[in-house]
């Protein structure tokens, strides 16, 4: 009942809006009016929707993707499956887009557009739970839902098409690479992809939330990320004479030390950062200093101007480190491969709307406000350049999940995901 509650949550609030054709910050559509609407296509989707036949169509595709999960940017069977589905549903669609991404068109193709957006990349984890439709991948796991975005897309696509008579407007079906760490929404943004959408919803399952509860906020909902790797050089030597040495881990562990005062002593705290160094790796023997450490981790904040204060900081308390110990340090942000996330941010405007439509669905008590999160998510991009609402979809099932949790269902076995909050 979630997933068929959540398709039907992320769908309705696209097709009320292209239905009644106003524009976001010019909707004339008297509440009472909009309630009454919403109602009536609720009942009609939830028939729709509890059809043995859809449900069953949801779970096969849900299933089919879980098993052969592709990371960031290697996205081709899953873009070529998404492909084949929108072509059996009689859906336009431009391919490729931000190398394995495409758009999808429903509607009479005049405006205004609005945007659906489901991302579709997975991890580098290895699935543990034995079950006929865990990962067929070694090493890569849907872990983090997407795979589940990806399913609700499709049947926000199947419901629209089958009412794109109704559409006054045009809903694009945003299937996105990347969102783990590369920032795959910014690349569709430079090619094109959203060029003329007015506005775009997104959404993303959260297993720490009973099913049938919805949640988000206006304004700021999640922070922005960044990364950085840095090199501390020294002079290696016998660990018995460390005076012959220049020792790169002293000076690396006072330069982690001091990076926590970024946030203790010189951020105002009622505004929120972080900076957490997530790695160190240097040296292999017991007795034996080396040469060099390399470290890093993530920064996170909710402004611009907390972005560009703590990326400059970091790197003069590491090379300030660097010097005291008679080191030298490189830092680097990656920021050509891997793009620091913008604050997400919701529009006030789409967010009640959306609110409203999951009120009617859920019922008033199953929509949540939501707390701000220090977990970063590349929808961002998209409310950066439109109006934009993002949600919570709770995904937790104590009764399925329970034992598997506890028992711990996978494992990261390799570094570098910018994961989900």
């Amino acid at each position: 009942m979630g997933s068929l509650s959540t398709n039907l949550f992320f769908f309705l609030c696209i097709f009320l809006l292209v239905l009644t054709s106003f524009p976001y910050n010019l909707w004339g559509v008297e509440e009472t009016l909009l309630r009454s609407e919403t109602e009536l296509l609720t009942h009609e989707l939830l028939e729709s929707a509890k059809q043995p036949e859809f449900f069953d169509w949801l779970k096969r595709i849900r299933r089919r993707i879980h098993e052969y999960p592709e990371l960031a940017f290697e996205e081709y069977k899953t873009s070529q499956f998404v492909r084949n589905e929108l072509d059996l549903l009689g859906i336009e669609y431009v391919s490729p887009v931000a190398k394995t991404g495409l758009v999808g068109t429903v509607g009479s193709g005049r405006q205004p557009w609005f945007g659906l957006r489901a991302d579709m990349d997975a991890l580098l984890m290895q699935e543990l739970v034995e079950s006929e439709y865990k990962s067929k991948i070694n090493g890569k796991m849907h872990a983090c839902g997407h795979d589940a975005h990806v399913t609700m897309l499709l049947g926000a696509a199947r419901l629209l098409q089958n009412r794109r008579d109704k559409l006054k407007g045009t809903v694009k079906l945003v299937f996105q690479p990347a969102e783990e760490g590369y920032a795959g929404a910014s690349y569709m943004i430079e090619e094109g992809a959203l060029d003329g959408v007015k506005a775009i919803f997104g959404m993303h399952v959260w297993p720490f939330t009973p099913t049938g509860i919805i949640s988000s906020r206006p304004g700021p909902l999640m922070a922005g990320a960044g990364r950085f790797t840095a090199i501390m050089q020294g002079k290696g030597g016998h660990a018995a004479t460390p005076h012959r040495t220049k020792d790169p881990i002293l000076a690396v562990s006072m330069a982690v030390l001091a990076l926590q005062q970024l946030v203790s002593r010189e951020t105002d705290p009622l505004k929120s950062r972080v900076v957490s160094v997530a790695f160190v790796d240097g040296g292999e023997a017991g007795n034996v200093i080396p040469e060099s450490v390399k470290f890093g981790g993530t920064f996170r904040f909710m402004t611009f101007e907390g972005h560009s204060y703590l990326k400059q900081r970091i790197k003069e308390i590491i090379e300030t480190q660097a010097s005291v110990h008679q080191c030298s340090a490189t830092v680097d942000f990656a920021e050509d491969l891997l793009r620091s996330y913008p604050p997400t941010v919701n529009d006030p405007t789409m967010y009640e709307h959306a609110k409203k439509v999951g009120e009617v669905l859920l019922g008033e008590q199953n929509v949540q406000y939501a707390s701000i999160t220090m977990g970063a998510e590349d929808f961002s991009f998209y409310s950066q350049k439109m109006p934009a609402a993002f949600f919570i979809i709770g995904a937790q099932n104590k009764m399925a999940t329970a034992t598997d949790v506890k028992a711990g269902v996978f494992r990261l076995v390799k570094k570098g995901s910018e994961e989900n909050p």
